[in-house]
């Protein structure tokens, strides 16, 4: 008989399942620092991942233009080498994330 799962696990399994390894040029900022171009590696629709944004500073508000998107903000969470993960403030629409998955794979 197979067990009930929690919540946490089947919120935990969508979240993965919502996710996607995409390589997408984007330009970021953090207060009123120039704009800089980064590589977005890795996006589901509460968050995303910067291949190297090395000067970022955790405790500023992200900004992020994608292109074809309007203008974005998140939150860093966390850094690792020069490897910046961040949550976007309000999570992407699905319809969202679906179009930007498949505008990059058919790159």
């Amino acid at each position: 008989m197979r067990q009930p799962r929690e919540s946490s696990e089947i919120a935990a399994e969508q979240g993965r399942e919502r996710r996607a390894s995409l390589t997408l040029t984007c330009q970021v900022r953090q207060g009123t620092r120039a704009w800089k171009q980064a590589q977005l590696e890795d996006i589901s629709p509460h968050g995303f991942r910067i291949s190297r944004f090395p000067d970022c500073s955790p405790q500023l508000p992200l900004r992020i233009r994608i292109p074809g998107l309007e203008l974005l903000s998140a939150n860093v969470r966390w850094q690792k080498g020069g490897a910046v993960g961040c949550e976007f403030s309000a999570p992407l629409h699905v319809a969202v994330f679906e179009h930007l998955v498949r505008r990059a794979m058919s790159r």
